[in-house]
């Protein structure tokens, strides 16, 4: 599968939930160096891009592409296995919460490393998909949609990259799938579900009997008492990485 017909159906509303988080753009900006010239692959609306840079965007959806707003980067249609670019063209690649849909992971970081200096890649350790309560209480077919895809050791030698682990605030204001952690009544919202592509991807019976589920153990206290210990954090290591090359 590759992400632009998969994001031309369910991407119609993604800016309601999804925007960049500073302090998760602080150290995405910081990986990337004293680079001037960034491409940003898999780009969608446009969050994460830097300021004061010269960027330019790689996004295969056309949904997404027309929700870039006025004065962003300049975006081309293309995918990260095939970047319509020289060898070399840019200081840096980076690449946003998308990788996991690239139909090849590890040809587009290739292609990434092919046509800039250096690589950065928000991504996630699936080594233990349990390490987040919604997949383990609520959602274990999350695991099932990582069956067949590299890991993130096999991403990271792919490119020779090392990995920094991203801590998620509690108040994080992009709405991905890992942001609520601490606010669990967001995911009974609609709008907050349909910024999340994994809900699509399991299917609306998975993710109608863990919103169920959910709230049951909201209004029951259970939810509560089982994550007692996340009460007084103020942000919380869940597997999210850079991969910086």
């Amino acid at each position: 599968m590759t992400s632009a017909p998969f994001y031309d159906t369910i991407g119609a509303t993604y800016t309601v939930t999804r925007r960049t988080e500073p302090r998760i753009a602080e150290q995405v900006w910081a990986a990337l160096g004293d680079a001037q010239t960034v491409l940003n692959v898999g780009a969608g609306t446009g969050s994460y891009e830097p300021p004061g840079r010269d960027v330019t965007a790689v996004e295969p959806s056309a949904v997404m592409r027309a929700q870039r707003p006025a004065g962003a980067a300049p975006c081309v249609d293309a995918t990260a296995e095939s970047l319509p670019f020289e060898d070399q063209s840019f200081d840096a690649a980076m690449a946003f919460a998308t990788i996991h849909h690239w139909q090849d992971p590890i040809a587009g970081l290739r292609e990434m490393q092919r046509v800039a200096r250096r690589v950065v890649v928000f991504t996630y350790d699936a080594s233990d998909p349990d390490l987040f309560w919604l997949n383990r209480d609520y959602l274990p077919e999350f695991a099932g949609l990582l069956a067949g895809r590299p890991s993130l050791a096999e991403l990271a030698r792919a490119i020779g990259a090392r990995t920094e682990a991203v801590p998620i605030p509690w108040n994080c204001a992009d709405g991905f799938y890992e942001a609520y952690w601490r606010r669990p009544a967001a995911y009974l919202d609609e709008h907050v579900r349909r910024g999340i592509s994994i809900w699509a991807r399991v299917g609306p019976d998975a993710e109608q009997r863990a919103v169920h589920s959910l709230r049951d153990d909201l209004a029951s206290g259970r939810w509560a008492e089982r994550n007692r210990d996340l009460a007084d954090l103020d942000a919380a290591e869940l597997g999210l990485r850079l991969l910086i090359a």
